[in-house]
């Protein structure tokens, strides 16, 4: 039997949340109506109510909203091991800091043509926001995000990220 998995509602400054839990680590984190939400995961078989990892998540994305950074609740990367690597590298990538798919293709150690498989795997992050793969951006532009350009430049704009010259947010 696996463990039970904890379900709750955020609403961020662009649009509801929806967080899974399981009592240890933070499994998942979309905004509603995202492509590939919840994809991985059976709501119908979900506890609708909070528990200290929902909290400690919950209280992560006040601070990260406000404008603050503190410690991220205890993730479980759960996915193909490529997609895991590749979630693990966005990790690192700073606060108000953008990296390519190309460049982290090459950080991960793989070819620069790997590109769009890494982009791939971007696109698939389980964890929006906590694992920020807002911050990975075309060679000419911003390139796609599973919540939609819209939230990806707001999360831009809030971290006060700056593009090259000729990318616009």
């Amino acid at each position: 039997m696996s463990a039970p998995l904890y379900t709750q509602d955020y609403q961020s400054p662009l649009g509801s949340m929806l967080l899974a839990a399981t009592d240890t680590h933070l499994v998942g984190l979309w905004f509603y109506r995202q492509r590939y939400f919840a994809s991985k995961v059976d709501l119908k078989q979900c506890i609708v109510a909070s528990n200290d990892v929902l909290k400690k998540t919950q209280t992560w994305l006040d601070a990260y909203f406000a404008g603050h950074e503190i410690a991220r609740p205890p993730l479980a990367l759960q996915g193909s091991p490529f997609g895991v690597q590749v979630w693990q590298m966005l990790t690192t990538v700073p606060y108000g800091s953008t990296i390519t798919y190309k460049a982290l293709a090459i950080c991960l150690g793989l070819k620069p043509s790997c590109a769009r498989a890494v982009g791939n795997a971007v696109g698939h992050n389980p964890l929006a926001v906590i694992v920020p793969c807002h911050r990975v951006v075309g060679a000419s532009g911003l390139g796609g995000y599973a919540g939609g350009l819209d939230r990806k430049r707001a999360l831009l704009r809030h971290e006060g990220a700056v593009l090259r010259p000729g990318v616009f947010l």
